[in-house]
């Protein structure tokens, strides 16, 4: 046997004995649904399985309308939204649920949509047939351009100090798409919606100035804005041709810059009320005049009936003050040194 017959044995032995390829495992990893009957009457259930989805992911199952597994599903619209059911995988990614059969709002053809509420999207169907539903053939698509997304969507941008203080958030849509179809696109007119929680989307279209020719691709950026004071979880969805081309998460921090704001005017404004009050009343009421000093005239002794001794010793000591009207032996224009208690005017023997 030569050298070239040797490698080839050996190439082949090697092929038997390795593991299979990495796409190989990852076509059989991706999700799928299953149902206990493919057929069931309004009012009934279904039994839901799946298997091969993220462990521990939170799924809803939907029974919607005018679908069926090789086009996919066109939007929740056509869907029984308020009978479906929420169930999480467990740690293999697998899941088992009962479902009850409500009608749809559209037509049949219908489809079990399983799809994941919270992370990375993903999603399967499994044909069912709602008993009793009216069937109609599906919508033709219209010939020419069809949009595709190549690549994971993100937001790009971030919070700034207004935002901070409630005003409205701002981020970028970035994806590439491209067209899959047998015409060019030009420009073409997307519908992007924003969610919280479990409420409706809002929408608002948005036209992107460009034209995609067929088997090429583009670059897509969208502004996307909430209302102002807006936090949360907060989802945006885009869509195009009346199917959802991708969702991206979207968290929002809380604006604490206005509940600072609302704690200081807590306590600021009735500071500056209250001063205010007291500044009115300051200038309303009466001003209060010094009352003069009384002149005291000398009077009587004061009496020292009901004081102690001691009081009444320290009273009778002080001198009473002598009237200037009255002093009979004292002449008025006489000098201080005339007078009858004087040494000068003193009589007595030489």
């Amino acid at each position: 046997m030569n050298g070239g017959a040797r490698r080839m044995v050996l190439v082949a032995v090697l092929a038997l004995l390795l593991p299979p390829a990495a796409g190989t495992a990852s076509a059989a990893d991706r999700p799928t649904v299953r149902l206990s009957a493919s057929q069931a009457g309004t009012g009934g259930s279904v039994t839901v399985s799946g298997s091969g989805w993220r462990p521990r992911a939170l799924l809803m199952l939907l029974v919607c309308g005018q679908a069926v597994p090789t086009t996919g599903v066109r939007g929740t619209d056509s869907c029984a939204n308020a009978d479906g059911r929420a169930v999480t995988t467990d740690a293999e990614g697998r899941f088992r649920r009962k479902l009850p059969v409500a009608e749809p709002p559209v037509p049949c053809p219908c489809v079990v949509h399983a799809a994941t509420a919270t992370g990375p999207r993903a999603e399967a169907d499994a044909v069912f047939q709602v008993a009793g539903h009216a069937v109609e053939p599906l919508p033709a698509e219209p010939l020419g351009g069809r949009l595709s997304v190549l690549t994971d969507t993100r937001l790009d941008g971030s919070d700034g100090l207004l935002t901070w203080f409630g005003a409205p958030a701002e981020r970028t849509l970035v994806l590439t798409v491209g067209n899959v179809g047998t015409s060019p696109v030009r420009d073409p007119v997307f519908q992007v919606g924003t969610s919280h929680g479990v409420f409706a989307p809002r929408w608002e279209e948005q036209r992107w100035r460009g034209t995609v020719r067929p088997g090429g691709k583009a670059r897509i950026e969208l502004p996307v804005e909430l209302a102002a004071g807006a936090h949360g979880a907060y989802t945006v969805t885009l869509k195009y041709g009346g199917r959802v081309l991708a969702e991206q998460p979207w968290d929002v921090g809380r604006p604490w810059g206005v509940t600072l704001f609302w704690i200081l005017a807590a306590v600021v404004v009735p500071a500056a009320v209250f001063r205010a009050g007291m500044a009115l009343v300051d200038r309303v009421r009466p001003r209060r005049t010094a009352p003069r000093p009384r002149t005291r005239l000398p009077g009587p002794a004061p009496r020292l009936v009901g004081l102690r001794p001691r009081e009444r010793a320290r009273h009778s000591s002080r001198p009473s003050p002598a009237l200037p009207w009255f002093a009979p032996d004292r002449d008025p224009g006489a000098s201080r040194d005339d007078s009858p208690t004087s040494p000068a005017t003193r009589k007595g023997p030489p």
